[in-house]
């Protein structure tokens, strides 16, 4: 039975039930999967592809966005769906319960996902721990990106010690680091996309990247994740922050705070971050807009809204060098990943 197929008969069960409930099921599902030695039956892997960005050199160029994976406990199923990467998190430093629940709402008509989860995790340590106990870091089979954030109960002023301290723990085993100050489910935290905020909270993550590559002997890129909520002025802001602070990539974009293709849709008014089709134009506005003030020089990985391999091409004519995938996963399943990586490669 082609992976398709078996998603086109799960999803309607799926559906049924309430969105974080499904994520909680499928996820376990797909781990065991892969203990058994299933996957590989399951779900047929987009040829090689490799793309090199950032001096890394991606099997293909369709990676998995942070958010599925929080804790990074089901790495070794999700690398089985074929991705060129695979990107877990957000962590912070102690461990969060998030926001009340529910906090995860399908918007099917749209194809969007509203969630307002709040960074909710098991902290770093355990983080760390749920990495080095993959297979897929133990065998070095691919490229892991970490993404990070700080404690809801972190004052914002005092949130670059947040960041640098899961940089320091995460720093060794990751193949790229994603500071994430763009999520709208923590309060404040896209305050630090701000100018000034942005510049002071760079500088001390560049000098401690440049501190930890001294000791350790090798380099781990680090990257931005931005929102798509902002405006040319802002982008300028940011990209200038980028060039300045040498900073390795950017992530264009995470979830929006709009409403304009959803409201009139049953849960469209939901609070938290909108993704899925509803911000993929707004996204590729973000990616075409960075692309002019960067250049070649800093490289972006796109996401927000593909949700066909038509949308991966697209993604990556408006600028981006590799493509990230989450929302979309849901409303198409694992095919998905193999469309994308086949358009792409096409």
């Amino acid at each position: 039975m082609s992976d398709k197929l078996l998603y086109s008969l799960a999803r309607p069960l799926l559906f049924t039930l309430p969105a974080e409930t499904a994520h909680n099921l499928t996820l376990p599902a797909l781990r065991r999967a892969a203990e058994r030695g299933l996957t590989g039956k399951l779900f047929a892997q987009p040829a090689p592809d490799p793309r090199t960005v950032m001096g890394i050199v991606f099997p293909n160029p369709v990676g998995l966005a942070a958010g599925l994976d929080k804790d990074g406990a089901y790495i070794d199923g999700l690398v089985a769906l074929g991705f060129g990467s695979i990107e877990i998190g957000t962590v912070t430093p102690r461990a969060q319960a998030g926001n009340p629940k529910p906090r995860m709402f399908r918007v099917p008509a749209a194809q969007g996902i509203i969630n307002r989860m709040g960074f909710n995790n098991g902290g770093v340590d355990a983080f760390v721990a749920n990495v080095q106990a993959s297979r897929f870091y133990q065998e070095k089979q691919g490229v892991l990106g970490l993404n990070i954030g700080k404690n809801a109960d972190t004052p914002i002023e005092r949130a670059a010690d947040d960041y640098l301290h899961c940089l320091r723990k995460v720093y060794p085993y990751a193949s790229y680091v994603t500071v994430n100050i763009s999520s709208p489910n923590t309060k404040n935290l896209r305050q630090l996309q701000g100018a000034s905020e942005l510049d002071a909270l760079l500088s001390q993550l560049k000098a401690e990247q440049t501190r930890l590559a001294d000791e350790t002997g090798r380099y781990v890129p680090l990257t931005l994740k931005i929102a798509p909520d902002i405006d040319i002025e802002q982008i300028q802001d940011i990209a200038g922050a980028l060039l300045r602070h040498k900073i390795d990539g950017v992530i264009a974009t995470n979830t929006t705070l709009s409403r304009n293709h959803v409201a009139h849709l049953r849960h469209g008014r939901q609070a938290g971050g909108l993704s899925g089709a509803p911000v993929f134009d707004l996204s590729n506005i973000v990616v075409r807009a960075m692309k002019k003030e960067l250049g070649e020089a800093i490289p972006i990985i796109g996401v927000g809204g593909i949700l066909s391999g038509a949308n991966a091409k697209e993604k990556m004519a408006a600028g981006a060098q590799l493509v990230q995938l989450y929302s979309g996963l849901i409303y198409r399943g694992p095919a998905l990943v193999r469309e994308c990586a086949d358009a792409l490669r096409a």
